[in-house]
């Protein structure tokens, strides 16, 4: 182990100062790279490099459990952090640490001999085990039992309860009801939260989401903060959407539930609004629950009022990236008001643009799939803001893909209202031809603009003889793939800005997660204290989630949320039974050693393979 200094810049001072970093070197092939074990601060009183070399000796001596002595001459204050910080990282697991104690050396216990009749043996009970375990976890490293019921009050019962409410939520997404079933009949996490299975009842879960719920300010703090901890994370970006859920059921008492534009294209069931605000780690820094039918540019303010106690960044507020929806003039006149950068697409293509550098070349990247795109920035009268020019050719593609679809639906129905004509029963009189080719003009708007359409009356205008249409000549089309990024700040290259913008992509990631992997959709609460409450529990384990996937992303593990928790499920905890010589019942319960893919999870997180090795009991048969 060795103590790693740190350089920074105080972008206000211009003051330098440093802070440290306990790091481990490691090999990968031919070459060493270090891993930061803890962020150790400034290191008040601890100067010189003789001492700082000292720290992490002895911080590396008392994790292995060896006696240290010291001479008088050495500065008490190295002898002191190195208590705290040794105690930190093994209170915290942050390091594989071999002790006697250990579950590897509990598995080289003594050979244990019985006279067993084989054939009693039987599996009196298998339960999963992997998912449950990694939350478990994961829920202890980031201490969230422990603030639950210590600084919000919780009782013991409640904070276990909390606890496996939570994992079953991010293992089984599922309703209260077939969650409670789940917990009894297939799943051992009651036992690893202290819970008794058979008085696990659905109502029990629902009182428990609405008790979180009613701390939610001081959850979302609370994990905003000890994720940036855990993991030295600063808020510099920020990204803010909106999604929604819809409900089966009439929902005629909520307040919440409206029916609006559901971007599930279920324009049959009610929807609520769900706004979050995600760093760019992927960390869930503030939540808000809407009616379904408010605007998305109007959830903005609100947002921003609070947003500066969820963040981190204490020299300067971060930068907020948004989609073009929530991207109004208004908003922008908002945030700058209030301290705030921002990147968005902007709502409208500009016109009659000019090139800020005119002798400029246009700048060419390449984005993941080696697809061109064409950058510079563009002025235009009477706008503040810097927008950047961006012309995709995969984007152009694909809209021409989605034009040329839209000409030939149209052209049909177009074709279907003609041959109407001369069909019994179809539709005939000019008022209807004419309100139905108003129906197919609204329906492709793209791809009426390019046509000309003439309705042939009968000599009463009362019956429509024949319908003809032809296209208009146009020049081609230049726009295609064009978008305009509109931002407040200023002195950025445009490769950064169109990076940091193209990384809204995380917050669609997280929609994905919490509506897919969690299922947040559809909602099957009446009651609107059970709706916010089931979408917050889901917001609460997607901190869990997000915790676990940072961790294997960083250690190159790239699987989805639902491809983790089917490769942990091939854990399981098994009861056997069996008789002795003397018609005994011995009832031996063991989890089962975890395969290649588990131990490679659990291996990259750090992670006990097993929360026990073996528990037995020898019963006198009745």
């Amino acid at each position: 182990m060795f103590i790693k200094t740190i350089t920074k810049t105080d972008k206000k001072t211009g003051n330098r100062y440093h802070y440290y970093r306990l790091c481990e070197g490691y090999r990968i092939g031919e070459s060493v790279r270090h891993r930061t074990i803890v962020s150790m601060g400034r290191l008040e009183g601890i100067e010189s490099k003789e001492d700082k070399k000292l720290l992490a000796d002895l911080i590396e001596r008392k994790i292995k459990g060896e006696h240290v002595l010291f001479s008088f001459d050495v500065n008490p204050e190295v002898e002191k952090q190195a208590s705290v910080f040794a105690k930190r990282i093994i209170d915290e697991q942050l390091i594989d640490i071999k002790s006697p104690k250990s579950l590897q050396d509990e598995q080289t216990l003594p050979p244990d001999y019985k006279d067993i009749d084989i054939n009693s043996l039987e599996h009196e009970q298998v339960r999963e085990l992997g998912g449950e375990w990694l939350c478990k976890q994961t829920l202890d490293k980031l201490k969230l039992g422990d603030f639950i019921e210590n600084t919000l009050g919780f009782s013991a019962a409640e904070r276990r309860m909390a606890e496996m409410h939570l994992i079953s939520r991010a293992v089984y997404p599922a309703s209260d009801y077939r969650t409670a079933q789940w917990i009894r009949e297939n799943s051992s996490v009651s036992e690893l939260c202290g819970v008794a299975v058979d008085k696990v009842k659905y109502k029990q879960l629902y009182q428990i989401s609405r008790l979180l719920y009613s701390k939610k300010t001081a959850l979302e703090d609370y994990l905003s903060s000890k994720t940036n901890e855990l993991f030295d994370i600063e808020d510099k970006i920020l990204f803010y959407d909106l999604t929604n859920t819809y409900f089966e059921g009439s929902k005629i008492n909520s307040k919440i539930a409206k029916y609006g534009p559901s971007k599930e294209k279920r324009s049959d069931a009610k929807i609520t609004a769900l706004a979050a605000v995600v760093n760019a780690q992927g960390f869930l820094k503030y939540s808000r629950i809407y009616q379904g039918n408010i605007g998305d540019s109007k959830t903005l303010k609100k947002t921003v009022e609070t947003l500066g106690e969820k963040t981190s960044s204490i020299n300067r507020k971060p930068v907020v990236v948004m989609d073009a929806g929530i991207m109004s003039d208004e908003n922008a006149a908002m945030l700058r008001s209030e301290g705030y950068d921002y990147i968005a697409v902007s709502r409208s293509k500009l016109k009659h643009y000019r090139a800020i550098d005119p002798n400029g070349a246009t700048i060419r990247i390449f984005d993941k799939k080696n697809q061109p795109i064409d950058l510079k920035y563009v002025d235009k009268k009477g706008y503040d803001d810097n927008y950047l020019y961006v012309r995709s050719r995969q984007k152009a593609k694909k809209e021409a893909s989605m034009n040329q679809q839209f000409e030939q639906r149209f052209l049909e129905e177009m074709e279907t209202a003609r041959a109407a004509l001369s069909k019994r029963g179809g539709t005939k009189k000019y008022a209807k031809v004419c309100e139905r080719i108003g129906r197919v003009k609204e329906r492709y708007p793209s791809a009426n603009k390019f046509y000309t359409i003439d309705v042939i009356a009968d000599e009463n205008n009362d019956k429509v003889k024949d319908i003809t249409w032809k296209k208009k000549q146009t020049k081609p089309r230049t726009d295609d793939g064009v978008y305009f990024i509109r931002t407040s700040l200023s002195g950025k290259d445009e490769h950064t800005i169109w990076t940091i913008y193209n990384t809204l992509t995380e917050i669609e990631a997280t929609f994905r997660v919490l509506k897919t992997d969690l299922s947040l959709r559809p909602v099957y609460h009446q009651s609107d204290k059970n709706i916010e409450a089931h979408l917050f529990l889901g917001l609460l384990a997607y901190q869990l989630v997000a915790t676990i996937r940072h961790q294997l992303k960083n250690k190159g593990i790239m699987d989805s949320w639902q491809s983790i928790v089917r490769k942990m499920s091939t854990q399981k905890e098994v009861t056997t039974i069996m008789r002795n010589k003397k018609n005994r019942v011995i009832r031996v319960k063991k989890c089962s050693t975890p395969n290649a893919n588990t131990r490679q999870i659990y291996d990259a997180l750090r992670l006990k393979h097993q929360p026990y090795f073996q528990k037995k009991s020898v019963v006198p048969d009745k």
